[in-house]
């Protein structure tokens, strides 16, 4: 199957009104976080389902479709990526992990990084050093810095928070609202797992943390715990 081939049938799955409804929901436009992105209108299950049938593509091919202006294409490249990833010897995942971070710039929308950077960069770390986060987590790229906290969903998973807490440091005083929420939502996995962890980093920075940060966060506290974290009074 060629990548022509792949792109043809995306189309023919599209869907007009369903990409106008992404284009909105997207901000694609002039200076949105998705500025210049198209659609086609395919959503998430059949492209699940389309990188199962096409997982075996060469990484060459999975590159074309990377850097498509597609957003779907894009999304089809990680989803196929992340099937090879977890099904590779240690020389495939070198290469994927290469071909993602020399790449970034088109992981460029919040579902682009979720469904990629813990699979593929937080999994190559995981027995590696962290410091490529801690380059990520500094980038002026939005959509670098959230493959940084995102990445580390992987760990957490394993029960290792340290990364998730120093890096949710050092965007504490991140300017942007897509920042704050993936942060908050990995300090929210972290105290899914061990409470206690997430509660004494909050106790420290819940003042100075931006408000939907902190409400990502403690969404599953109980809610009069809650109210004392969003009053100030813990």
């Amino acid at each position: 199957m060629t990548v022509a081939a792949i792109q043809a049938r995306l189309r023919r799955l599209g869907n007009k009104q369903k990409a106008k409804d992404l284009h909105w929901f997207s901000k694609p436009g002039p200076c949105g976080y998705g500025e210049g992105d198209r659609f086609l209108g395919v959503t998430v299950p059949p492209l699940r389902r389309l990188a199962k049938e096409y997982r075996d593509i060469t990484l060459k091919d999975a590159k074309q479709l990377l850097t498509s202006p597609i957003h779907e294409e894009r999304l089809l490249a990680l989803f196929i990526l992340v099937a090879q990833f977890a099904q590779g010897d240690d020389a495939g995942r070198e290469r994927i992990y290469g071909l993602y971070l020399k790449n970034t710039r088109y992981v460029n929308n919040w579902d682009l990084v979720d469904a990629s950077a813990g699979h593929i960069v937080g999994a190559h770390l995981r027995d590696k050093s962290r410091r490529p986060l801690y380059g990520l987590v500094k980038s002026k790229s939005l959509w670098e810095r959230r493959i940084a906290i995102m990445s580390t969903f992987h760990f957490i998973k394993h029960d290792e928070f340290a990364d998730t807490l120093k890096l949710c440091r050092a965007l504490l005083a991140d300017g942007q609202d897509l920042i704050h929420k993936a942060a908050g939502w990995m300090l929210r996995e972290v105290g899914k797992r061990e409470r206690h962890v997430a509660e004494q980093f909050l106790r420290t920075h819940y003042k100075k943390m931006p408000r939907t940060m902190l409400r990502y966060a403690i969404e599953r506290f109980p809610e009069a715990q809650r109210q004392r974290y969003l009053k100030g009074k813990i």
